[in-house]
C-alpha cells in the first residue's frame, strides 16, 4: 500500500488507521472497548441482552470503514475525503445530542469529538489544498 501523497491524504490514513485498530480490540476484547466508551461492564449478561453481538457487528463495520479509509489515503481519492466531511459533522452532532440527552456516558462524547474533530482537520486540509470543493470545469470528450 502506498503512503498518502497529501496532507487530507495524511487525516484520512490516520482516521482509517484508528478505525481499523479500535474495531479490531471491539472484535478481539468488547469488554475493554466498551469500558474505555464509559458504558458499564456486566460480569454476566442477561438472557436477551445482545450488547456483544451490536459491538461485534459495530467493531467489524469500524474494520471495513477503517480499511476504505486507508485505501482511498493510498489512491489520494479526494472525492470520498470531501464525501466523508458533513458525514463525520452529522456523526459528532448525533452523539454529542446522545451524550447531552443521557442516553449515552459522558466518556462517549470522545467517540463523537473525534469524528468531528477529524472532520473539520479534513476539511482545513482540503480547503488548504484547493480541494475542498469539486472543480467546475466540464470534463471532456474522449470520443
Amino acid at each position: 500500500m502506498r503512503l498518502p501523497r497529501s496532507f487530507s491524504g495524511w487525516t484520512m490514513a490516520v482516521f482509517g488507521f484508528l478505525a481499523f485498530a479500535l474495531g479490531l480490540l471491539g472484535l478481539v476484547s468488547p469488554t475493554t472497548l466498551l469500558a474505555m466508551l464509559g458504558f458499564e461492564v456486566l460480569d454476566v449478561r442477561p438472557a436477551g441482552d445482545y450488547t456483544l453481538v451490536y459491538m461485534a457487528a459495530s467493531s467489524m463495520a469500524a474494520v471495513n470503514m477503517g480499511v476504505y479509509y486507508l485505501f482511498a489515503a493510498a489512491a489520494d481519492y479526494t472525492p470520498f475525503f470531501r464525501w466523508t466531511v458533513p458525514f463525520r459533522l452529522v456523526t459528532f452532532a448525533v452523539f454529542t445530542t446522545l451524550v447531552l440527552t443521557g442516553a449515552a456516558p459522558a466518556k462517549f462524547f470522545g467517540v463523537g469529538l473525534w469524528e468531528g474533530v477529524g472532520a473539520l482537520v479534513t476539511g482545513f486540509a482540503l480547503w488548504r489544498e484547493g480541494k475542498l470543493l469539486p472543480s467546475r470545469q466540464q470534463p471532456r470528450d474522449v470520443a
